[in-house]
């Protein structure tokens, strides 16, 4: 087929469509301070007690973007111009959602839409290179033939999750740079799916063939190298000197990254994390509870802080697929059984937001305040432990019952606040038994649909279609609550294949509108967090991630002014 067909323009609609990135490099907001190489970049991370899950792409692991994220990039990322600290709109702290104007080409250099037939074209930049890796790869030039392996190498896995990209009918090389995904039908989330989202990066043939489940065969084409792994401690990261990308700063182009070496600390205990870092052996906190911060900028007033409502969702989840949580009365009761009010005044001291799920108040035009919705909605968060007992003698149940919650032991928060819940839902007859899991036995019973009839967990809202689908069309992995109803299921397939985004926008609040209205969660706050940085961490301001959990290109264009860091005794 003659390449002048696979570029002819689509119905491209929005800003994003029609957009390129011609060029390798950013540029930095005006500023008089100059970038400075070298030095290493200490970091508490997001996931602060976690280590890697897998190294794998086969395995589908969640956050191999945040692990593996600074050696396999992706075709598209943030456009980090747009930060607020750049004079932008965005704070790049939602855990996986690029808005449309803050996306651009990483390993793409455009992209478009062609109808007939459906396909999503990307142009690959040239001469971006795989480093050599001993044992592993000779150093050679990324191409198409790489995307194409990465996409079936994930799609072919039996950890696939069901449904997830059924709407790719094929993904084929046109040339040596450029890469068509053949759609059946249109889908809305196409830059997640294949662009920037949780297993959409470029890892090359050789690296499976070497083993890609043992990190020290880990390569890409990225700007740092896993130097060493060990689990429960840390992951260390050392720069490529020959990475290829640069910055602009004035009229000079810099090359990236500034760093000599990236460390995540894992530290479980949240105490001795917090000493870490006001002791300055951590640069940078990604997360500080609102009771450490105080703590910290009594400390050290020259701390910096970024303040932001977490992108991860707090609810007891129901399973409605088993007596009693089969009646909606008996999860409407216990929604209102729990005073969340008190808890975001008490419990949160006022540090979190009582209305922040299943959308993200930084889902612009997806998001709708509780004051903009129904009654019914805005009756679950409010405490009516009369009414509760009252639903519960009607749904047959006027002594109450008891079930089980299973509960990840890693988290202190969740692991705080279920007894606090407990002891509400026992004002109206109802008892939990509370079973603390190791993480990835927590994980695990969900994903195999073994977990208990209450499932308390904490869960990033990704984007907003995928907030919806993930957790509430049937048959999802991570929908716990096992929802399942078929007119949901219709509705949601109608708006992942808008394409139009205010039509869509639309669409999905009245879908979380319905959603809510049917609690098969009881909806708790969402917390409030922030991030902590040293004032000699440069070009930095609490961004967390330029896509699906990966800081990697926030992390490259960082520098650590040494001098002062000397200057304040660290």
């Amino acid at each position: 087929m003659p390449l002048d067909r696979w570029f002819k323009a689509g119905a491209l609609g929005a800003a994003l469509l029609v957009s390129s990135n011609l060029l390798s490099s950013n540029t930095l907001a005006q500023t008089a301070e100059k970038p400075q190489y070298g030095g290493t970049l200490e970091v508490s991370t997001i996931f602060a007690a976690l280590s890697a899950l897998s190294w794998d792409h086969k395995d589908w692991p969640w956050k191999i973007n945040h692990d593996a994220g600074g050696m396999y990039e992706q075709l598209l990322t943030a456009d980090l111009t747009k930060a607020k600290r750049n004079g932008g709109p965005h704070a790049f702290t939602a855990d996986s959602w690029l808005p449309t104007d803050a996306i651009k080409g990483e390993l793409a250099e455009s992209w478009t839409i062609q109808d007939n037939p459906l396909a999503i074209v990307f142009k690959l930049k040239k001469g971006i290179m795989f480093p050599a890796k001993a044992g592993v790869m000779e150093a050679r030039e990324l191409t198409a033939d790489d995307v194409v392996f990465s996409y079936y190498y994930r799609f072919n896995s039996p950890r696939r999750i069901d449904g997830v990209l059924d709407e790719i009918t094929k993904v084929e090389a046109i040339d040596k740079h450029t890469v068509a995904f053949h759609l059946s039908k249109y889908m809305a989330d196409w830059p997640y799916r294949i662009g920037y989202g949780h297993n959409s990066s470029i890892m090359p043939k050789e690296v499976a063939d070497a083993g890609a489940a043992d990190w020290k065969n880990a390569t890409g084409t990225g700007p740092f190298v896993l130097e060493n792994y060990v689990s429960g401690n840390s992951h260390s990261y050392v720069r490529r000197p020959d990475y290829w990308d640069n910055e602009k700063v004035g009229e000079a182009e810099l090359k990236l990254p500034f760093v000599d070496k990236v460390v995540f600390r894992i530290i479980r205990d949240d105490s001795t994390r917090v000493t870490a870092f006001r002791t300055g052996k951590l640069d940078i906190m990604e997360v500080v509870r609102w009771e450490d911060k105080e703590t910290l900028k009594k400390a050290n007033p020259a701390i910096k802080f970024s303040d932001w409502v977490s992108s991860y969702g707090t609810m007891l989840v129901l399973r409605t697929d088993q007596k009693p949580f089969n009646d909606v009365r008996v999860r409407r009761a216990l929604n209102m059984a729990v005073n969340k009010q008190e808890i975001v005044k008490s419990f949160y001291n006022d540090n979190a937001e009582l209305f922040a799920y299943p959308m993200h108040p930084d889902f612009a035009g997806y998001y709708e305040p509780l004051s903009a919705m129904p009654e019914s909605v805005k009756e679950l968060f409010t405490y009516n432990p009369d009414k509760a007992k009252k639903l519960l003698a009607e749904a047959g149940y006027p002594n109450g019952f008891s079930f089980k919650v299973q509960v990840s032991s890693s988290s202190t928060v969740l692991m705080d606040l279920l007894p606090l819940m407990s002891a509400y839902l026992e004002q109206i007859g109802v008892k939990i038994e509370i079973q603390p899991m190791e993480y990835t036995s927590f994980l695990s019973v969900m994903t195999t649909k073994s977990h208990a009839a209450g499932y308390l967990m904490q869960i990033g809202h990704t984007t907003p279609l995928l907030a919806l689908r993930k957790n509430f069309v049937t048959g999802q992995r991570w929908n716990p609550s096992m929802w399942a109803d078929p007119e949901f299921d219709k509705k949601m397939e109608a708006a992942d294949e808008e394409r139009d985004e205010e039509k869509r926008k639309a669409m999905v609040r009245a879908l979380t509108r319905e959603i809510l209205d049917k609690a098969p969660h009881i909806w708790m706050p969402t917390p409030k967090s922030s991030t902590a940085w040293w004032p000699w961490v440069k070009n930095y301001n609490g961004e967390l991630t330029a896509g699906a959990v990966r800081p990697w290109p926030i992390y490259s264009r960082v520098w650590i002014d040494q001098d002062l860091k000397k200057k304040m005794g660290y």
